[in-house]
């Protein structure tokens, strides 16, 4: 027999996954903002970069989701 608290316990834990990926995003963009405005003609590759780099930092919150999914219907 599995306890429910537990489950629920373990799948808030995965989802606080993504409050490290959001205050990861803030700081990139604030960061690509800081370039441009330093070096304006590079901004498509600054925005091409910060793009590619939100969008690996944000697997780490759907990854964090779908633990907290499959912890919460499939035990």
């Amino acid at each position: 027999m599995t306890d429910v608290g537990l489950i629920a316990i373990a799948a808030g834990i995965a989802i606080c996954a993504g409050l490290g990926t959001g205050i990861g995003e803030g700081i990139a963009a604030s960061k690509a903002v800081e370039a441009v405005g330093r070096n304006p003609e590079a901004e498509g590759k600054i925005r091409t970069m910060m793009i590619l780099g939100v969008a690996l930092s944000e697997t780490v919150a759907i990854y964090g989701l779908l633990v907290s999914l499959i912890l919460l219907f499939v035990y």
